[in-house]
């Protein structure tokens, strides 16, 4: 199975050249050479992968030494 990268996972892969490595094409299922396309493809089927938008941030912590006084369950 193939690893869907993010666009920006995509951007960050280029070597300082400004390519990108042929094994690091083949571990996204880009064939060589890369046709024409395959950047906007592989960022159409990561974007539908994830139809309700980017993950959640995680939660914040608590402050050190907040104690919740009640609890309302509604």
């Amino acid at each position: 199975m193939t690893y869907l990268p993010s666009p920006e996972e995509i951007d960050v892969a280029r070597t300082p050249a400004g390519g990108w490595k042929r094994d690091q094409l083949a571990a996204w299922g880009v064939p060589w050479p890369p046709p024409k396309g395959w950047k906007d493809e592989l960022a159409e089927r990561w974007k539908a992968a994830r139809p309700d938008g980017p993950p959640a941030p995680a939660p914040i912590p608590a402050p050190a030494g907040f104690a919740q006084d009640t609890l309302d369950f509604g």
